[in-house]
C-alpha cells in the first residue's frame, strides 16, 4: 500500500498553520466498515436476496441513502428506503453492542489531541443514533463537535459535512487536517478545501496534492498533522 509520509518536524502550536483536526468514524477510528456490509448481507438475506460481494466496494463509505438505494435497485427487494434504513441501523446497533473494536492508534491519537487542546470534530455519514452509540466507546469528551449524516442536507462526498464542522469550530477549512478511510470521505474533505490524511480501509486510495496516504493510523500523531501545513 502506498505511503507518503512527510519528514518528521517539530513545531509548536503557535508555529503551525493547523487549526483543527476533523475525523471520520467508521473504518477510520472504529473498525466497523465490515460490520455495515455484514449487516446489509443479513438484512437482505431476511428479505430473500443474496448480495454480490462485488457490491461491497460500491456501498462502502457512502451515505446510507445511497448505499440502501443501490442495494434495493440491484436486488429488486420489496422494501422502502425508510424501512431498510431502520433495519440497517437496528442491525448495526446490535452488532456494535456485542463488540466495537477501535482502529490501531485511534485511542492514542485522540488522547494526544485532547492533551494539546487541539479542536477536534467527528464527521460521519452515519446517522446520529449510531454516532451517539459509538461515542460511548470513543469518548465524547474527545470531540468539541460531531456531525452526523442525517444532520446535513448533503452528506459525503459533498463538502457540506466538513464545511459545517469547520464553521462550528470557528476555523478555516484550509487549515484543517482531515483523517478519512474511503474515497467518498476523501472527496468530501477535499471539496471543502481541507488537507487530507487517507488511511484506506477497504479500497486503495492514491496520494495527491494536499492528500497524504498512510497504511495505519499508528503513523499519525500531532507532529505529523502539523507537518502537513506550511508555517503561517
Amino acid at each position: 500500500m502506498t505511503s507518503t509520509v512527510p519528514a518528521p518536524v517539530t513545531r509548536t502550536a503557535q508555529g503551525s498553520a493547523l487549526q483543527a483536526v476533523l475525523l471520520d468514524m467508521d473504518g477510520t477510528l472504529v473498525d466497523t466498515e465490515g460490520f455495515w456490509w455484514d449487516v446489509e448481507v443479513e438484512v437482505f438475506a431476511g428479505l430473500g436476496h443474496t448480495l454480490d460481494d462485488s457490491w461491497r466496494h460500491v456501498v462502502v463509505g457512502g451515505p446510507m441513502s445511497r448505499s440502501a438505494g443501490f442495494l434495493v435497485e440491484a436486488t429488486g427487494a420489496d422494501v422502502t428506503l425508510a424501512e431498510l434504513t431502520l433495519l440497517l441501523n437496528e442491525g448495526f446497533e446490535n452488532r456494535i453492542a456485542r463488540a466495537l473494536p477501535l482502529m490501531p492508534g485511534a485511542a492514542r491519537l485522540l488522547a494526544e489531541l485532547a492533551e494539546h487542546e487541539v479542536p477536534t470534530a467527528l464527521v460521519s455519514a452515519s446517522h446520529r443514533r449510531i454516532i451517539d452509540r459509538v461515542l460511548t466507546a470513543l469518548g465524547a469528551e474527545h470531540f468539541r463537535l460531531t456531525v452526523a449524516g442525517d444532520e446535513v442536507s448533503r452528506t459525503k462526498p459533498h463538502p457540506d459535512p466538513y464545511l459545517l464542522a469547520a464553521s462550528g469550530l470557528g476555523v478555516d477549512p484550509a487549515r484543517c487536517a482531515v483523517v478519512e478511510d474511503t474515497a467518498t470521505g476523501v472527496a468530501s474533505a477535499e471539496a471543502a478545501g481541507c488537507h487530507v490524511v487517507a488511511v484506506p480501509s477497504v479500497a486503495p486510495i492514491t496520494a495527491a496534492p494536499r492528500r497524504t496516504v498512510v497504511s495505519s493510523l499508528e503513523q499519525v500523531d500531532l507532529t505529523f498533522l502539523r507537518g502537513l501545513m506550511p508555517l503561517r
